[in-house]
């Protein structure tokens, strides 16, 4: 298979995104004439063609925004087919909603309920199908990115370890690891290979689209003249810790060191960026609280009716902020007012007993976290952002975590990468795994991934992924 036929993660889910935009239009146009193939007479209000690749265009981006929003999308996503349906149906539902929403505000853009029914049954087939087709085709051998690593000690067999399951491979394929210098190998021996022509001529002759450069010893540099032939020929040339960052969304602490980090890209803090940003993060609160506001209510009216009156509705807690600035995030209160009477800061733990009853409900749909809106804003937090945490927690786990600090190079959200990846952070483990996919999320943020973070985030709520 020809090199430009494999292609990255990226470019492989925008190709999906546009197939599937394709075959939801294809849908909406099928749908229209096996609406009208035994009564052709009504078929005249349809017989604008622009008017009708405008709906269906309107149709399918809102199909594919409800399913974005289920994270269908995630380049990570590990679902069964049953989990992977449901979603799918849930996205369908959430773009029927907004659709039917924007021909209530839009009336010639309206399909007839017979038509829109129709687009949704064979959307939903054809986009089911495709997913089916493309989960077959990504197993195929041939069409996975060929890898080469250079090195075979304890840094490169973290590709063994780390990246071991079928779903973590689907993109690439290694085709063999180099032993280096006297590094030891922890790969086996099925997976050395040994090379005795120039590293571009081999890479050529066995099919090699990346080379991926992981010695444990590097103090001799990595093999500049041989990469940069492999390089001018069109073979992608990675260092470890990008490739991790890459394959897993998050960035592999034990492989990176401050020069990784200074050289790598990233980290984007340009006026135009804070700008789009601060706007985002108005913008959205906005709308988030205009919408939200009976909820707001009833949560108020539920905690004052548990807790009885003279007891507080709302919380305030010390966080620590951009550039280590600590200030009062404001919640509604889920646990009871002598939850740390002795002044000790704990973590929340799985069913802990200082949680109220309205409080189980409030955490599980995140509704605890709505005033926080106030704090977005006052510009203390951001729409998304890494969590923001205690100033106890942040000292010890600053001391006990390398780059933890790094977290604070921007404003801390209410949505964030790290809540889309993984549970609930309730100890010092947890706070390292998250704390991957926040540097991920500081190295690497930008308006897209905001807003794809945003309408994720709903996924997190309809299904309660990360809440105690």
């Amino acid at each position: 298979m020809p090199r430009f036929m494999r292609r990255t993660a990226s470019r492989w889910r925008a190709a999906m995104i546009l197939l599937e935009v394709l075959l939801l239009m294809g849908a909406a146009f099928l749908a229209v004439y096996v609406r009208f193939i035994s009564d052709p007479e009504p078929l005249s209000a349809y017989t604008s063609l622009w008017l009708q690749g405008v709906r269906a265009l309107l149709f399918a981006t809102m199909m594919v925004l409800g399913m974005t929003t289920m994270g269908l999308y995630q380049t990570h996503l590990r679902e069964t087919w049953a989990g992977a349906l449901s979603r799918q149906a849930v996205g369908f539902m959430l773009g029927t909603l907004v659709l039917l929403t924007v021909f209530y505000l839009f009336p010639p853009l309206e399909f007839g309920r017979g038509i829109l029914a129709l687009a949704l049954a064979f959307g939903f087939v054809f986009v089911a199908g495709l997913r089916v087709a493309s989960q077959r085709l990504i197993d195929v051998e041939a069409l996975k990115q060929r890898v080469l690593v250079l090195g075979s000690g304890e840094r490169a067999s973290l590709i063994e370890q780390r990246l071991r399951r079928n779903s973590d491979r689907r993109r690439f394929r290694v085709v063999g690891y180099v032993p280096c210098g006297n590094e030891t190998p922890r790969v086996g021996d099925d997976k050395l290979v040994s090379i005795d022509t120039p590293l571009a001529e081999w890479a050529l002759f066995n099919r090699i689209d990346e080379i991926v450069f992981g010695p444990d010893d590097r103090r001799g540099g990595p093999p500049m003249h041989d990469l940069l032939q492999c390089k001018q020929i069109g073979i992608q040339v990675t260092d470890l810790a990008s490739f991790f960052e890459r394959e897993s969304g998050k960035i592999k602490l034990s492989l990176t060191d401050p020069s990784w980090l200074v050289f790598s890209g990233g980290f984007d803090s340009s006026l135009g960026r804070v700008l789009s940003k601060r706007a985002m993060d108005v913008v959205a609160s906005l709308a988030v609280l205009a919408l939200t506001w009976p909820l707001l209510l009833l949560v108020a009216l539920a905690i004052r009716i548990e807790s009885g009156k003279g007891q507080p509705i709302l919380y305030r807690q010390e966080r620590v902020g951009l550039l280590g600035s600590v200030f009062p995030l404001i919640k509604f209160r889920s646990m009871r007012t002598d939850a740390e009477q002795d002044g000790v800061a704990r973590w929340a733990g799985k069913d802990d007993d200082r949680i109220t009853r309205v409080g189980r409900i409030i955490r599980r749909t995140r509704l605890d976290e709505l005033p926080q809106l106030w704090n977005i804003l006052r510009g203390d937090m951001s729409i998304v952002g890494p969590r923001p945490e205690r100033p106890e927690f942040v000292s010890e786990l600053d001391a006990d975590l390398r780059y933890y600090n790094l977290r604070h190079c921007v404003r801390p959200g209410l949505a964030g990468w790290a809540q889309l990846r993984y549970a609930y952070g309730a100890s010092k483990q947890d706070a390292e795994e998250k704390l991957k996919y926040d540097l991920f999320y500081v190295k690497n943020h930008n308006l897209l991934f905001d807003i794809l973070i945003l309408i994720q985030t709903f996924e997190v709520v309809v299904f309660g992924r990360g809440v105690r």
